[in-house]
């Protein structure tokens, strides 16, 4: 019996507990519990996560592979603009038994609750300088616009006047 409600991340491994060479797979598909990172993009509160996952009855505990697809929104870090890309993520993790020893993942009663090796391996791959387009050109020191990708070749005012000076310098001026 669990002693403490089940959690959508929960997986049921009662069956393959200290039977060393079983295996399930499961594929699921959960709403993000809460908004997942802090950065310029994060995956939103309900966003669909889609989950396979293969649990695998080993000497030490359950090892865990899987790999989860959502989708990320948020700002580029360049023009300010939104963006909203796939991210595709892997993550491996063995849940041990509980025992002597301290580890990272244990087996809970009779399962291993995702929630937060999921949650993790999604944020550290998040992108901290996300772009909306590789190449994004960013916005305009000056006006703040957002610059084109034709920004051309023209000559345009210093930003700081104390170098007005250099401007008409070339590198084959005599003296």
């Amino acid at each position: 019996m669990r002693n403490r409600h089940a959690g959508p991340f929960d997986i049921p491994v009662r069956d393959i507990v200290h039977r060393s060479g079983e295996m399930r797979e499961h594929s699921f598909a959960l709403p993000a519990p809460a908004k997942w990172g802090e950065g310029l993009v994060a995956i939103a509160e309900g966003e669909p996560v889609a989950l396979e996952v293969r649990l695998e009855s080993v000497h030490e505990g359950i090892l865990v592979t899987g790999e989860v697809d959502t989708r990320y929104t948020g700002m580029c870090g360049r023009c300010l603009r939104d963006v909203a890309e796939p991210l595709e993520v892997e993550f491996q993790e063995l849940f041990a038994y509980p025992g002597e020893e301290a580890a990272d993942f244990e087996v809970q009663d009779d399962h291993v609750d995702l929630e937060t090796l999921v949650r993790d391996a999604i944020v550290l791959s998040l992108p901290f300088q996300p772009v909306c387009q590789p190449d994004c050109p960013g916005l305009d020191p000056v006006t703040g616009e957002r610059l084109t990708a034709s920004t051309g070749s023209e000559q345009r005012e210093p930003l700081d006047p104390r170098w007005a000076a250099l401007q008409d310098y070339t590198p084959d001026h005599d003296d």
